[in-house]
């Protein structure tokens, strides 16, 4: 019987004031995990909080700008106060400018490839040695459709999100001999703020939905079944994969 329990499990979860990183530790705290939640956005972060209590679970906020590398060993720290070290980190922390590739500017360029590929290794090589002590540790990233594809005005959004699908690999060639795996999540078109543009165009959203095998675009339920097991013993010989949770779009 595979194992999906997660009581008692730690998680730290970035990007977790809205959209699916707000999900998936919404996901996990249903499923026993004490989640702490990352993000900028105060009022939000306190509103997830009192979301996950609602269910009778645990859950803390860290108000960070994770765009600022040099603060991560301290965001580190922070995230293991409350309850301990983590066990799961989810990396969901991310932006996407939408650029016309003439637009696309030094500075839009590195906050993208920072925050979206270099921050998920650097604050993951901070909780590892935790993990290792422990001799078990989950590490999910989120990709993209476009870390295999490419759509318009997405060149430095595609090339972190390209990035990501390598960096899981890698990390999980480095660190999956300790009992840490590293998978990853690549979302299709789900109501998110990174795609707020796309969901104000029925017609473009009716082609999107077209594209996949199911018929529609993805619900922010869809991520709590993949998000658990990926976290859970179940998922033990599973890494360094990118699994895409798309409807099939990719399958078309």
């Amino acid at each position: 019987m595979a194992d999906f329990s997660l009581a008692g499990k730690v998680a730290l979860v970035t990007g977790a004031s809205s959209g699916i990183g707000r999900r998936q530790a919404l996901a996990l705290a249903q499923a026993g995990v004490a989640v702490v939640l990352l993000g900028r956005r105060e009022a939000q972060l306190q509103a997830a909080v009192a979301e996950i209590e609602a269910v009778e679970a645990r859950a803390a906020a860290i108000f960070a700008d994770l765009g600022d590398r040099d603060q991560l060993p301290k965001l580190a720290e922070r995230a293991m106060a409350p309850f301990g070290a983590i066990d799961i980190l989810i990396n969901a922390a991310g932006v996407n400018f939408r650029q016309p590739t003439e637009e696309i500017t030094l500075e839009s360029w590195d906050t993208t490839l920072n925050l979206n590929l270099a921050v998920p290794f650097f604050l993951a090589r901070e909780l590892v040695p935790a993990m290792e002590v422990k001799g078990w540790g989950r590490i999910i990233n989120i990709a993209s459709l476009q870390s295999s594809r490419a759509f318009a005005n997405g060149l430095a959004y595609g090339a972190s999100k390209g990035g990501i699908s390598q960096l899981t690999r890698a990390m999980a060639e480095a660190w999956s001999r300790h009992g840490i795996t590293c998978n990853a999540i690549a979302p299709g078109f789900f109501p998110t703020e990174l795609t707020a543009p796309v969901f104000k165009d029925s017609d473009q959203l009716d082609k999107l939905a077209a594209q996949t095998a199911i018929g529609r675009n993805g619900e922010l339920s869809d991520l709590d079944g993949l998000t658990v097991f990926l976290a859970s013993p179940a998922s033990d010989y599973i890494t360094g994969q990118v699994i895409h949770l798309d409807g099939g779009f990719t399958a078309k």
